[in-house]
């Protein structure tokens, strides 16, 4: 399967300012390019990149003033498959995980596993440790929240999401990996696109999606508490501990996005 993947994103901007975009394809599907995924902006401006703490491709650029836009355009090879499954994927004792999972076990700033702990204890202790308990938790969460794309904040966290009963994907997603930490599996954020392949129609708008993947039996899972269904044509852009590592734009100045597209689709 082939895919066309992009996105658009316009602002309107008062003065000359720096900005960070964090719109590439993971390095792990790189070799599913078709060809390079530059980020290309209009007016062109010179790109500096380099790689983040957690691996991922950044770019960074002073955006002149006036209307600015940056995107992506890329085909990329995806084997069609539904997301994997491993009933049996076994969790792990926390002193027998890598150390680099445990960063993964620990709060975070929209994943306050603090305010969360007892609350995952009394729903969680008593299903089965593993790949079971994480899609408990997933169950429980999506259950839990109503999506509401109109009531979007940048500020909720996971335990005002669980507390207020709706969000977006990344609210489902931070509810989801504070509860997984506060069960001592590590979890951690992802962001990227997610296609409609597969799903009735009508579809919603293009979106950049979010979902999480927990460490179980020796490697990472993923799983989607939004969705709470497998889906095809997933491509991961980025990893962090919570959305706040993974910003797909960051813009340090004042700014008004006045467009934005993104679109994820099967070429037939």
């Amino acid at each position: 399967m082939r895919l066309h993947l992009g996105c658009r994103l316009r602002y309107e901007l008062p003065q000359a300012t720096p900005m960070i975009a964090m719109l590439n394809v993971h390095y792990s599907r790189y070799a599913d390019l078709e060809q390079a995924d530059f980020l290309r902006s209009i007016p062109a401006v010179p790109l500096e990149s380099y790689r983040d703490s957690f691996g991922n491709w950044c770019t960074r650029f002073v955006a002149p003033p006036g209307t600015f836009e940056l995107g992506t355009d890329v085909i990329c090879r995806d084997s069609g498959d539904l997301d994997p499954v491993a009933h049996d994927a076994f969790q792990h004792a926390v002193q027998d995980l890598p150390s680099e999972t445990l960063v993964y076990l620990l709060g975070s700033r929209y994943c306050d596993t603090d305010l969360l702990s007892d609350m995952a204890w009394s729903l969680f202790e008593g299903t089965p440790a593993g790949w079971a308990r994480v899609q408990a938790i997933c169950d429980y969460v999506h259950q839990a929240l109503v999506f509401d794309y109109m009531k979007a904040s940048a500020t909720r966290t996971a335990s005002q999401a669980y507390a207020e009963g709706y969000g977006v994907c990344r609210d489902f997603t931070h509810l989801a990996i504070a509860f997984c930490r506060c069960m001592n599996i590590p979890a951690r954020y992802c962001t990227g696109y997610v296609s409609d392949i597969g799903e009735p129609e009508p579809y919603g708008p293009g979106d950049f999606a979010a979902w999480m993947e927990v460490y179980l039996g020796g490697r990472w899972w993923l799983f989607d508490p939004r969705n709470n269904t497998r889906r095809r044509g997933r491509v991961l852009i980025a990893i962090g501990r919570d959305a706040a590592d993974v910003p797909l734009t960051h813009t340090f100045g004042a700014n008004t996005l006045v467009d934005f597209k993104v679109w994820t689709d099967e070429i037939v």
